[in-house]
């Protein structure tokens, strides 16, 4: 697919270097994300406490970044007054660093989960249903980023389509784990924490979409949330 979107083509470098500067941002905040993503996730599935609470604690880099870029991106729209696709691309950045900083919440939870079990002294196993989900999660995160990077349309639209695939693994567990605790009352909390460490994994997955939503709307203007793809054929 054409990619429609034309940057570095202003007048003043300073302003070609705003725009630069604001999508490295970004790409910073993603790349931090993503880590604490993994490391949620890695947390959880091998019991490692120490890395869990490292996670909890670098939360506030992620808040913190949300915040900087967030405050950049109005300070060139006021001194700037953007339009077209600078003024896209000023709005994808804001809209982006929501979700992701939403990504780093869900991120905190698997982390707070294993920490919880440590306390309630349980095994780790009991986890080993969120493998795959988790792999499919983390993957799906890591292209989304790399389609944003390099504006990529085709590698976004692929993406969006992937959600389903983890949708279809989070409906999966939830009903072995209503089966598990219908068969076994005792396994109720267990079950619950791991339904609640698979929905956070599915709302990464979520998010992740977003921003591949984000990047369709910046390279070509359209606006394709909620299954809205009738406009790129228009």
């Amino acid at each position: 697919m054409e990619n429609d979107l034309q940057l570095n083509h202003h007048i003043s470098r300073r302003f070609n270097e705003e725009l630069e500067e604001a999508r490295n941002q970004i790409m910073k905040m993603g790349g931090l994300v993503e880590s604490q993503v993994e490391n949620g996730l890695k947390s959880l599935l091998n019991h490692d406490i120490e890395l869990a609470h490292e996670v909890v604690e670098n939360d506030q880099q992620v808040n913190q970044l949300e915040i900087d870029i967030d405050e950049n991106c109005l300070k060139i729209m006021a001194r700037r007054q953007p339009a077209a696709s600078d003024l896209r691309l000023m709005i994808t950045i804001i809209k982006t660093i929501t979700d992701l900083e939403r990504i780093g919440d869900e991120a905190i939870k698997l982390s707070k989960n294993a920490i919880q079990m440590s306390e309630a002294d349980s095994s780790p196993r009991q986890f080993v249903e969120l493998r795959n989900l988790g792999e499919r999660v983390k993957t799906m995160l890591g292209l989304a980023l790399d389609a944003y990077a390099r504006m990529d349309v085709d590698e976004a639209l692929r993406i969006i389509e992937t959600d389903k695939l983890i949708d279809e693994e989070f409906d999966n567990i939830s009903r072995l784990l209503i089966t598990r605790m219908m068969e076994d009352p005792r396994e109720i909390k267990n079950s619950l924490r791991i339904s609640h460490c698979a929905r956070a994994l599915e709302r990464i997955g979520d998010h992740s979409k977003n921003i591949c939503e984000f990047v369709v709307y910046l390279v070509k203007g359209k606006d394709v949330r909620h299954g809205n793809m009738g406009v790129l054929e228009e």
